[in-house]
């Protein structure tokens, strides 16, 4: 789509799925336009607005509680409209960031009023995590653990990326010495148009939303999913890199290609989706899976088979030949919790920075749930991520029994985790 909102390009599959997340208006005497069907929200535009300023503040409870009369309705009216130009809805997608007060506390907010408005369409998030190495705010983790009390009841599958894993791939191996926001924006960008591929252009062994959702989430409060993506390079040195669907497939399950700053080597997969993009044969890219998996088995749970699956789509992206992203849904997640986890907890301990948020309506017993609804989550990671499948008739039988292991921390340790000092093999 060129700048005017033209379309440029000479292939027809390109277009032929536009109205996926275009609206087509028709010009007299000039190409068709096409219009993107979104809706974008900041409250903090201009702070000097005497409107908005009272709300410029990076506080969960403001935006979740007061917003939720003054705003809603509008909100949902524009979505509303959106929802109404298509021909068959099939969900939501919200990207947002957690460490603030807008993508945070209404970011929550707008989730669960579309849970509550389409109870049968998929939500879909793309959360950006806060990070101790990269931080903007004091209170993130208290706004980072609020939402993911609401991610677990509301969304059906969420993304994670973290800002410190965005600087690491921009600054280590696209050679950015300074990262701007349209640089780690750019990286975003990638994977999110790696993940829509199937919506966006037909293609072999395809999927939509709800497909990917049903391959990727065993469990239904085990849906947060890490996203890695292959190439990543130095654009300077392009003319000289060259990669196979082998090396493709070995970068996505590389740490240094994953946008979430965890090690996959502390934990398990559950399952994981690959979709690659360009020239590929389907028998290639089938084999280097299998063989990855194969060589690499005590990374992959025993007890789901065959649990990555292929999605293959003839369109490259622009100004590449080949691609690849992976959505993968791994037990090494609870490091990201764990670490938001133990900087909450050391603030909440002590009741630092709490009034601010009980001022605004919020009750401290909403702090206590999120805290236990975390460990909880971490606690069914680790069971999952030590499970055989011997032993998982009893560990459901236990669960039954009772629900919801509170107290259990992830021990990121190399004994806990069973690391041998040993990469993925190529």
């Amino acid at each position: 789509m060129s700048s005017v909102q033209h379309y440029k390009g000479n292939d027809p599959q390109q277009i032929a799925r536009v109205g996926v997340f275009f609206n087509e208006v028709e010009l007299q005497g000039s190409p068709n336009k096409y219009v993107p069907r979104s809706v974008q929200i900041d409250l903090e535009e201009s702070v000097c607005d005497r409107d908005i300023a009272r709300y410029a503040l990076d506080l969960w409870g403001i935006y979740f509680a007061r917003i939720r009369a003054e705003l809603m309705d509008s909100i949902l009216e524009l979505v509303r409209k959106q929802t109404e130009a298509t021909d068959a809805l099939q969900g939501f997608q919200l990207i947002h960031s957690l460490g603030g007060g807008t993508g945070a506390g209404l970011g929550s907010l707008m989730l669960s009023k579309f849970r509550e408005e389409y109870p049968d369409r998929m939500l879909s998030t793309f959360s950006v995590l806060p990070s101790p190495k990269v931080s903007e705010t004091v209170v993130e983790p208290y706004n980072a653990l609020l939402s993911v009390h609401q991610l677990v009841e509301n969304s059906d599958m969420t993304m994670c990326i973290d800002n410190e894993a965005l600087y690491d791939i921009t600054q280590r191996t696209m050679k950015v010495k300074q990262p701007s926001f349209d640089d780690l924006n750019n990286v975003v960008s990638q994977v999110m148009c790696g993940v829509s591929t199937s919506l966006r252009f037909p293609g072999q062994l395809n999927g939509d939303m709800r497909k990917l959702a049903m391959n990727l989430v065993p469990f239904p409060r085990l849906h947060f999913l890490i996203p890695s993506y292959a190439p990543f390079f130095d654009p300077k040195a392009k003319a000289y890199t060259r990669w196979n669907v082998k090396d493709l497939t070995n970068a996505l399950f590389d740490r240094t290609n994953l946008l979430v700053a965890c090690d996959p080597r502390f934990g398990r997969y559950l399952t994981a989706a690959t979709i690659y993009r360009g020239k590929v044969a389907s028998t290639e890219v089938e084999h280097c899976v299998l063989d990855l998996q194969r060589k690499n088995s005590s990374r992959f749970v025993e007890w789901i088979p065959d649990n990555v699956s292929v999605s293959l789509c003839s369109v490259p992206p622009v100004g590449q030949t080949q691609s690849a992203t992976c959505l993968a849904n791994t037990t090494a997640v609870q490091e990201l919790f764990n670490r938001t986890l133990t900087q909450f907890a050391a603030m909440y301990k002590r009741r630092a920075f709490l009034h601010w948020y009980t001022g605004e309506g919020m009750d401290a017993m909403e702090f206590s749930e999120a805290e236990s609804n975390t460990q909880d989550l971490i606690a069914e990671y680790q069971q999952y991520q030590e499970a055989t499948a011997d032993d998982l008739d009893e560990e459901v039988e236990y669960e039954e029994e009772q629900p919801g292991a509170e107290g259990v921390e992830y021990e990121g340790n190399a004994e806990a985790a069973g690391y041998d000092e040993e990469q993925f093999e190529p």
